[in-house]
């Protein structure tokens, strides 16, 4: 046995003992419009989804889909940039910018794309991210990904946060938080981030997955 071999099943052997061993629960059957399911031969209501808005089981965006994919098929077979941006895809930036009230917008394929995305596209070598405490991992990832200085602030600790920019205000600073946190459910304080990112220059980027037309305007 590798040295790798034994330390990965020295790993999965704690995890087992700790109780902590990951599996996935297989979903035989979801019922149209609910949130009932058969999982492993057992009947459940789902209470982990985060299709809060009951849309991933909507027999009309199911029709939706179906016909779209009627027309387009079932893949772009091809980035964004070369030929995978079809009038369907331009139309859907359209549509969400106008939503949001603002001049455009730019659609990904995951969320965690998104967020990877957005650390690489504006931070470089030099510039700083500060980041709440119990961001989601996507966002992690993204400031780890930035090349930027890397700070992570108490969980909405805004005045905290106030200092932290206040060391070095000279600095180009992005500051990233969940709009709601998916593991806690409570809100971000996101006014108050505002105003203090605000006088000093800094950027609020907001992941707001969890709060998107669930929470109003």
């Amino acid at each position: 046995m590798s040295p790798l071999d034994r330390r990965l099943s020295a790993i999965l052997a704690a995890a087992r003992d700790a109780e902590r061993y990951r599996f996935r629960r297989v979903v035989e059957h979801c019922e149209p419009g609910s949130a009932r399911v058969r999982v492993d031969g057992r009947e459940a209501v789902v209470f982990c989804s985060n299709d809060y808005l009951g849309l991933a089981r909507e027999p009309r965006v199911a029709e939706a889909l179906a016909d779209a994919s009627r027309k387009w098929g079932s893949g772009s077979g091809a980035s964004h940039l070369v030929t995978g941006h079809a009038r369907e895809h331009h139309e859907l930036e359209r549509e969400l910018a106008e939503f949001l009230g603002r001049p455009s917008a730019l659609l990904f394929s995951t969320g965690y794309m998104a967020n990877l995305a957005v650390g690489r596209a504006l931070l470089a070598p030099g510039d700083r991210v500060l980041e709440d405490r119990l961001n989601h991992a996507s966002l992690l990832d993204a400031g780890y990904a930035s090349r930027a200085d890397f700070q992570r602030y108490p969980h909405c600790d805004v005045e905290t946060l106030s200092r932290r920019l206040a060391d070095d205000p000279a600095k180009a600073t992005l500051v990233l938080t969940d709009g709601v946190f998916s593991m806690d459910g409570d809100i971000a304080p996101l006014r108050e981030l505002a105003e203090t990112c605000r006088p000093t220059g800094a950027w609020l980027f907001v992941d707001d997955a969890h709060g998107f037309g669930v929470l109003g305007p």
